[in-house]
């Protein structure tokens, strides 16, 4: 089962965030403590009674196409509508629409407990998230009206529609037509890879679809974006006919088995009824404006299944017997072993950096809205490839690891462990793969401004870590001392990268160690800081000095393990590219 990590939210809200900035720009009385811990009290436990119990059941069930209808796992239909009663699914809508227009900063440690409590089952609501999103921000006030309200009450769903058979990254490569009639646009053409494109957890599913008019211009500057609702909307909001799209295949998957992944039909018979969102031919702007939130909330996800593997991991180390530890006695579980010790700390930690780095990013969202300010767009920009890149590619490792301290029976399907190593793999792949992250983060984060934007988020690691001297306390500005110098060592990186500006295949062949090594960067400086902070929070009285000491003695851990590895990237981003580029193509064909 899964229990949310509630001292470890509450310490990353409470202390890492700088919430007196927040509360300057959104007066909202979610950023309180008394506020904020009734929340994060009450999602833990609907995470745990009533999403945590749907999740094997769902790996195992997987999803069922019938006659184009979808029948999702036993218990997720009515977890949905549980959670729709309960006021969840309005978090996040303006109120205008009955929403809670909640901070990110609350709502993102939200979605991570229902994210760790069944990935496949809360995937539904981030992508109805995700569209309500970009309707609040482009369409229409009468299709505010009328499409936002009903996602918000958990009564509809929405989907995002992008890719095609021939169009997967290449998004110019989009065939779907959009034939202008009357007020709205017949659409037609197919889309894959449609997550919740057919379900049954609710009345009406809006799928929000790229597609192209029949004058558009060629490539990424003719595409526009539509709305297209499974049941028509009468002039009263009730549910009319079918509109003319159909889930034609549901495919099958390594993992997130209970998320039905369709392939949607469009205009068999006539042409599905679409309404335009925002102006013609600016589909990609539109899209690309709502990719911050969604690469956040797939890297929130890397955390979310990290955590929930962990905690099955920790649970069998600590049970398991198997041998005699060096240093323990007969009987002693398998944790006591110093390689399992090792594995799970090293787990435990970078959890704990992947979280305080996602709550940075969040309260950088949350800025990035309500100040609008350059500054804080050029941090948010940063943050976003690296949370996503570097939370989603070491849930692979983390989810590995914890297969790795079952033994053999973390590769039985019977133990449940090998499920979130499955789950975890979509993550680096969907909204956008680690390699599309790294040029994001390169070429238009990085060379486009000279590295000023990166520079500035250096010099404030810097400054943070020289801010922690041996009078605080001698163990943890050690700690501070070891990310500066791995901070001077991206410095060196970030320059090479400068140097080869106008030779881009060396700076994409780079990449991907580069998002790595501001993930590990950025991950170990907010883990020294919640050393520096835990450390100084034991001295009150009634402090928990138990979890406090825990978290600055996993900091050692993260800077003693993941440091060597920022040193060993950034050498590797400025001497590795040419070695790679040297490879001719055919030199890799099977000799």
């Amino acid at each position: 089962m899964y229990h949310a990590p509630l001292k470890d939210i509450q310490f990353v809200f409470r202390h890492l965030i700088d919430r007196a900035t927040l509360a300057e720009k959104m007066d909202h009385e979610a950023l309180s403590d008394d506020l904020s811990d009734a929340i994060f009290d009450e999602a833990a436990k609907f995470a745990a009674d009533i999403i945590a119990p749907t999740n094997a059941g769902g790996d195992k069930g997987s999803t069922r196409l019938d006659d184009g209808s979808v029948a999702t796992p036993p218990g997720f239909k009515a977890a949905y509508a549980a959670m729709g009663e309960a006021g969840w699914t309005a978090m996040d809508a303006s109120e205008e629409y009955g929403g809670q227009a909640m901070p990110m900063a609350v709502s993102a440690f939200v979605n991570e407990m229902w994210q760790a409590a069944n990935m496949s089952f809360a995937l539904c609501h981030l992508l109805t998230q995700g569209q309500i999103y970009a309707l609040e921000k482009y369409a229409s006030p009468d299709h505010k009206a009328q499409f936002i309200q009903p996602m918000v009450e958990g009564r509809w769903t929405g989907t995002m529609n992008l890719t095609e058979p021939q169009a997967g990254t290449d998004l110019a490569a989009i065939r779907s037509m959009a034939i202008p009639e009357g007020d709205h646009y017949r659409i037609s053409g197919q889309k894959i890879y449609i997550t919740y494109g057919e379900h049954d957890m609710a009345e009406n599913i809006v799928h929000l679809l790229l597609a192209r008019t029949p004058d558009a211009p060629a490539g990424h500057k003719g595409i526009s974006v539509f709305l297209v609702p499974k049941f028509l909307i009468n002039p009263d909001g009730s549910l009319g006919g079918r509109n003319d799209v159909k889930c034609v295949s549901i495919e099958k998957k390594l993992g997130i088995k209970g998320s039905p992944t369709a392939v949607l039909q469009y205009g068999d018979n006539g042409g599905a009824v679409g309404y335009l969102v925002g102006e013609l031919n600016k589909g990609l702007e539109i899209m690309f404006a709502m990719m911050n939130h969604a690469r956040f909330m797939v890297g929130l996800q890397g955390l979310a299944i990290s955590e929930r593997a962990y905690q099955q991991a920790v649970s069998y180390a600590m049970d398991r017997k198997q041998g005699t530890p060096l240093g323990g006695t007969e009987g002693d579980a398998i944790i006591g072993h110093p390689d399992v010790l090792r594995l799970m700390a090293s787990m435990r930690s970078d959890i704990m950096a992947m979280r305080s780095l996602l709550g940075i990013g969040a309260a950088a969202m949350d800025l990035a809205t309500h100040d609008g300010g350059q500054a804080h767009q050029d941090r948010l920009g940063l943050l976003v490839p690296i949370i996503k890149g570097w939370l989603t590619e070491l849930s692979l490792e983390i989810t590995s690891q914890a297969i790795q301290v079952h033994g053999g029976m973390g590769f039985i399907e019977e133990t449940g462990a090998a499920q979130h190593y499955r789950d975890a793999r979509i993550l680096p792949i969907y909204e956008g793969t680690t390699a599309i992250q790294a040029n994001d983060l390169v070429f238009r984060k990085t060379l486009r401004d000279g590295g000023a934007s990166v520079m500035a988020l250096l010099d404030d690691i810097t400054a943070d870590m020289n801010a922690i001297t041996p009078e605080h306390d001698v163990q943890i500005a050690t700690m501070a001392a070891r990310v500066i110098h791995a901070t001077d060592n991206a410095r060196h990186a970030i320059q090479h990268l400068l140097a080869a500006a106008n030779s881009p295949r060396k700076a994409a062949a780079s990449g991907h160690h580069f998002v790595m090594m501001m993930g590990m960067l950025t991950g170990g400086w907010q883990m020294v800081r919640g050393a520096a902070i835990a450390r100084k929070q034991s001295l009150t009285e009634g402090a928990d000095v138990s979890f406090l000491s825990t978290r600055w003695t996993l900091a050692d851990v993260f800077i003693t393990q993941r440091m060597p590895q920022v040193d060993a990237l950034a050498e590797t981003i400025m001497k590795g590219d040419e070695a790679v580029l040297a490879i001719a193509t055919d030199m890799l064909a099977v000799q």
